[in-house]
């Protein structure tokens, strides 16, 4: 299946920034180009590489957003105009990468699978990552699936209990009524 030009300059762009991202001690949780194609607008998203790390703060991003800019007009993978976005992941943070799943294990998250048959879509809580499967629990049990099949997963951010996404805990067990 062919790649749309915006996949394909977030790839390039994903493959540029990542290079650079360790030498600042950064991690580039997600690229998105999105908009028109004759001035679209690129969305990267940081944080710290430290799993036990506070989370980026504006301060952060801002310092941040002058080499990223620089990479990016440097390579020049977007012939004309474009905006650049630099920002947190935010609470409904994307989980790319394999250190994700076991980093963000405890989590409620929503996650998308690409298959062409069957069900597509789970909503539970992430259990990790074990052997290239992802493990979710749901309502219905307990599922796995490889990693190369999943399209998407993002957490789902909880207000009313402790967890990594929502408070900035280091997760541990969760109680109260329901």
């Amino acid at each position: 299946m062919a790649l749309s030009m915006q996949e394909e300059t977030r790839a390039r762009l994903l493959e540029l920034l990542e290079a650079e991202a360790d030498a600042h001690g950064i991690d580039i949780v997600d690229v998105e180009v999105v908009g028109a194609s004759k001035a679209p607008t690129v969305r990267v998203r940081i944080d710290h590489v430290a799993e036990d790390a506070d989370p980026i703060t504006l301060d952060e991003v801002s310092a941040e957003t002058a080499w990223i800019s620089d990479l990016i007009d440097e390579a020049d993978p977007i012939e004309g105009h474009y905006n650049l976005e630099v920002s947190s992941p935010g609470l409904a943070r994307p989980l790319r990468k394999r250190r994700d799943f076991v980093r963000f294990a405890g989590e409620n998250v929503s996650l998308t699978l690409n298959v062409s048959e069957g069900r597509r879509k789970y909503t539970g809580r992430l259990e990790g990552m074990e052997d290239d499967q992802v493990r979710i629990t749901t309502d219905e049990g307990e599922f796995s699936f490889e990693f190369g099949d999943i399209r998407a997963c993002t957490i789902k951010p909880s207000f009313d209990q402790p967890g990594k996404g929502a408070q900035g805990s280091k997760g541990g067990k969760r109680s109260g009524k329901r």
